[in-house]
C-alpha cells in the first residue's frame, strides 16, 4: 500500500547533493529509462548538478531530511515555443511506489505553470514499457495524445515512446 504521508521537499540543487543524487543516478535500474546516462562516479554527479541542474530554469531535488532521493524538471520551450514544457522526474528504488514521485510532479506543475507565464501545455514522453510513468501522469490528469515510433536513442536502443499533455486549463492544483 502506497505511504501518502511520507513528508518530503522540493528544492533548488545544491553541490553538496552529489553523494545522494549518485544513489539515484548511479543505479542502473533507477535510470533505466531516464535519458540521463546512469553515473559511474561522485564527479560525474557534481559535474551534472554543477552544469545541468542549478544553471536550469526548473530543476528542483526531491528532499527527505534535506537529503535528495531525487529529482523533478520543467524545461520549458523558448521562442515562439515558449507555450509549452517538458516534464521528467527520476526517484531512488527505496522511494518507489509511495506515492513521492506524483505529489513532487504536481507540486512542480502548480510551480511551473506560475513561474512560466506563458506556460499553456506540458508534456511528457515516456517508453511504452514504462508502466509505472504513465501511470503518474495519469493520476495527474495527462491525457495519452498518441505513440511515437521509433522516435529516440536511449541506453543504445531505439525506443517508442508515448506522448502524454497536460493543458493549464486542465490542472487542479
Amino acid at each position: 500500500m502506497a505511504n501518502s504521508s511520507l513528508e518530503f521537499t522540493l528544492r533548488p540543487f545544491r553541490l553538496s547533493d552529489a553523494d545522494d543524487f549518485f544513489i539515484y543516478a548511479g543505479d542502473v535500474k533507477a535510470t533505466r529509462f531516464a535519458r540521463l546516462s546512469t553515473l559511474t562516479s561522485k564527479e560525474e554527479a557534481i559535474s551534472y548538478i554543477q552544469n545541468h541542474c542549478i544553471p536550469h530554469p526548473y530543476f528542483r531535488s526531491i528532499c527527505i531530511n534535506d537529503r535528495c532521493i531525487g529529482c523533478v524538471f520543467i524545461a520549458p520551450e523558448k521562442g515562439e515555443d515558449r507555450c509549452r514544457a517538458e516534464i521528467g522526474y527520476g526517484l531512488a528504488l527505496d522511494y518507489w511506489g509511495k506515492g513521492i514521485t506524483t505529489r513532487a510532479a504536481k507540486i512542480a506543475l502548480s510551480e511551473g505553470f506560475k513561474q512560466f507565464p506563458d506556460l499553456v501545455r506540458i508534456q511528457a514522453h515516456v517508453e511504452v514499457d514504462n508502466k509505472a510513468s504513465q501511470r503518474v501522469l495519469e493520476k495527474l490528469g495527462f491525457q495519452r495524445e498518441g505513440l511515437l515510433r521509433k522516435f529516440t536513442y536511449n541506453k543504445g536502443a531505439i525506443r517508442d515512446l508515448f506522448m502524454y499533455s497536460l493543458l493549464s486549463t486542465e490542472f487542479i492544483a
